[in-house]
């Protein structure tokens, strides 16, 4: 096995789908360029070196860990560290010979997005250490983090997907979505961060009918084969609509937005990180609109998803 070593996996964004893919919905999921690396050095030692480096190369989190029980010597976030001590001691469980080594490992992390952004900075995180570890990414998940796996998917992939819940298993399959009209495609920061484990808490106490879960299914795939602006904006209002209704909750477009022109869709919980929004009007526009509502990260949709023909298809059973 080599010294020296480097991982890679992507972003991501659920265009369509959000809760309900927890109820069997099939899900629209875009794995983006922006993603995380992990490089590791081995050298003599009994200990784990953790640094971890912001787009701009700024050092966000330094941490170091002894190989026996992965007890934090030192640490400059104690919330991260005893993050990556639950990550280490599922890997363990997982693989016994993983860091069964005594040596020094020194790891560098680097993020190509902020990690407030909600683009998965996490889901590349165990991607990556599952890769390192030799397990299974979306073992890991479930020993860890929890989920619908859909974001664990997307790290995998070069291309959009199609996610869905089956029974006890996942179904993953790659799709072409490169509408013609993804210069019209924003992707909006709200600068608000939602909480994500709340929101599926309190979705899992509600009532949703098979009808209601076949409707968005139904819209992914018309999502995907959308041929024109106007009957994608159709069905963004009305997946809205139907989250609306579900959430008890007013769409984002009526609640922040109500005087824009084209459609705004909530993407991942309700109230936070990113919105898809649709523009016939010119990127200079689009983007003043928004920055005068104080969002100053506006990401055209081809500057960041990945639209690779091929994906690592990923078995959890």
């Amino acid at each position: 096995m080599p010294a020296n070593r480097t991982y890679r996996a992507n972003g991501k964004l659920l265009l369509s789908g959000e809760y309900l893919v927890l109820e069997g919905a099939l899900a629209l999921g875009l794995p983006l360029s922006l993603g995380q690396s992990l490089s590791l050095q081995e050298s003599t030692g009994s200990e784990i070196i953790w640094e971890s480096y912001l787009p701009n190369g700024e050092l966000w989190f330094k941490g170091k860990f002894d190989l026996f029980g992965f007890d934090c010597i030192k640490t400059s976030d104690k919330a991260i560290s005893e993050n990556l001590n639950h990550l280490f001691e599922a890997c363990v469980r997982l693989n016994s010979d993983f860091l069964s080594k005594w040596k020094k490992y020194r790891v560098q992390t680097h993020l190509d997005f902020d990690p407030s952004w909600g683009l998965g900075s996490s889901s590349t995180l165990i991607c990556c250490l599952a890769e390192w570890a030799d397990v299974d990414p979306f073992d890991l998940l479930h020993h860890t983090d929890g989920g619908s796996g859909y974001d664990i998917a997307c790290a995998q992939a070069s291309g959009p997907i199609f996610f869905q819940i089956e029974d006890a298993s996942v179904e993953v399959l790659p799709v072409d979505f490169t509408p013609s009209f993804k210069d019209n495609l924003y992707f909006v920061y709200l600068e608000k961060k939602s909480d994500s484990r709340r929101a599926v808490s309190d979705f899992l106490q509600l009532d949703v009918d098979q009808n209601t879960v076949d409707s968005i299914s139904e819209i992914s795939r018309e999502l995907s084969r959308s041929s024109d602006l106007k009957s994608f904006d159709h069905l963004i209002f009305e997946h809205e609509q139907i989250l609306s209704r579900i959430l008890r909750i007013k769409p984002i477009k009526s609640t922040s937005f109500s005087n824009y022109w084209g459609e705004v869709k909530s993407l991942g919980a309700w109230g936070g990180d990113f919105a898809l929004a649709t523009s016939d009007r010119s990127p200079t526009e689009t983007k003043a609109y928004f920055h005068e509502k104080g969002l100053s990260v506006i990401l055209p949709f081809r500057d960041i998803v990945l639209s690779g023909s091929e994906v690592a298809l990923p078995h959890l059973s």
